[in-house]
């Protein structure tokens, strides 16, 4: 395809297909391609594969492997004889989970029964097995779709990597493994044995996503279609939602939105925030509405957290970030901290902080089960709790922002605060 016959071609009005867009679409066409032919030859000549499809979210990954599916299951070998195996490293956390997922899948619950097999390898070879109808050119072949790949990569001995890469290096039964992920630096992540037996096939889509598209996109979704029932209002909303877009206070928010992710679901759930502010007695979008949609879509959750703790807690937590901006950040025990906030004491002359040891314990142990603290070492159950060493998981902005947001804060712990933090 020529770009002259690209430029040609008829357009919607008001679109046109910028360089950078036109070699995205040629690459896109070229990846699509070379994955059906990949997955075709798994199909129809028995050949194992395996490949991964690299890039930022939104870009398009599932995209091109469902249309690369629906052409594929339009072979009528493909649609009779492929199954389909979709692990999600989500939802698959360890490879025993895993393992069940896909006898679930593969329908061979009953062929395993209660077997008990001696290892993972040992499981899915019996697997495979089950689905031969005679020689290996009669097995009937399986993709596996391994969706959030890099998190696969954390599991224990990466043994369901290292088992499926070995069947299709092997050619033990015709297997396709497709990983779909976002890092990069997946390769990284794999052992020395999987990597070895991995084919080194990527795919690197491109984001080629403008923040023009994005806004156009935003007023699409926003506006309501020509045959809406009521015309009027249809019209009305239409044109406040233009204006909505155009607006300075918007486009601010967009582009932070735009630039944190150009992710359509993140967009559609902030979209979704926004229209659930409209009503009857308010049918109409506003700059405010939209600015309210971002504050709750950007909202720091161990930052709310803070308002609800007790005063106490927040003047251990004041003290903990005295004892970092002291000691750069070293980490402390119970002890250092108690012995911080006795410092504050010591300059009041009223004894409304006096605690007893047992109630500031009960408190610094509450700040670690919400996990506003962690221990440095896991490995620290002879150490008695008052030596314990924890970091802090807050930073000084967050401390901050709470504290101005803090219902009924007293004035002399602020002024602690301000004076830890000068």
């Amino acid at each position: 395809m020529s770009k002259r016959k690209v430029k040609d071609s008829h357009l919607p009005v008001g679109e046109c297909i910028t360089e950078v867009q036109y070699v995205s679409i040629i690459l896109f066409l070229c990846f699509f391609r070379h994955l059906l032919e990949l997955l075709k030859r798994t199909v129809i000549h028995g050949e194992s594969n395996s490949v991964l499809i690299v890039a930022p979210r939104g870009a398009g990954k599932t995209m091109l492997l469902k249309c690369v599916l629906r052409d594929l299951l339009q072979e009528k070998e493909a649609e009779k004889s492929l199954l389909q195996v979709h692990l999600n490293g989500l939802l698959q956390t360890d490879d025993r989970i895993a393992l069940k997922e896909i006898t679930r899948q593969l329908h061979l619950e009953n062929v395993v029964g209660d077997k008990v097999f001696g290892s993972f390898a040992e499981n899915l070879a019996f697997l495979l097995e089950a689905l031969k109808k005679g020689d290996r050119s009669s097995s009937r072949p399986v993709l596996f779709i391994l969706d959030e790949f890099d998190l696969f990569a954390h599991h224990k001995n990466q043994t369901l990597l290292y088992n499926l890469f070995d069947v299709a290096q092997s050619a033990q039964a015709p297997i396709a493994v497709v990983g779909l992920t976002c890092r990069l630096d997946v390769l990284e992540l794999l052992e020395k044995r999987v990597k070895s037996r991995f084919s080194h096939r990527q795919i690197h889509l491109l984001s080629t996503l403008t923040f023009c598209q994005y806004v156009q996109r935003v007023q699409t979704q926003l506006s309501l279609p020509e045959n809406f029932p009521d015309k009027k209002f249809g019209q009305e909303w239409n044109k406040s939602i233009t204006t909505l877009c155009k607006d300075a206070s918007v486009e601010e928010v967009l582009r932070r939105h735009f630039n944190t992710s150009k992710d359509f679901r993140s967009m559609h759930a902030l979209l979704m925030l926004c229209l659930s502010r409209v009503s009857v007695s308010k049918p109409v979008l506003k700059p405010a509405d939209v600015l309210e949609a971002s504050k709750l879509r950007f909202a720091d959750a161990k930052g709310n957290m803070l308002h609800g703790l007790s005063i106490l807690e927040l003047c251990l937590i004041i003290a903990m970030k005295h004892l970092n901006d002291v000691y750069e950040d070293e980490p402390f025990n119970l002890q250092m901290v108690h012995n911080e906030f006795k410092k504050f004491l010591q300059r009041k002359s009223n004894s409304m902080y006096n605690f007893e040891q047992p109630v500031i314990m009960k408190a610094f142990e509450h700040l670690q089960q919400l996990e506003l603290i962690r221990p440095v070492d896991s490995s620290t159950a002879k150490i008695q709790k008052e030596y314990q060493l924890m970091r802090l998981m807050l930073n000084h902005s967050q401390i901050m922002e709470a504290l101005q947001k803090y219902p009924q804060c007293p004035t002399d712990v602020k002024q602690w605060a301000k004076s830890a933090f000068a």
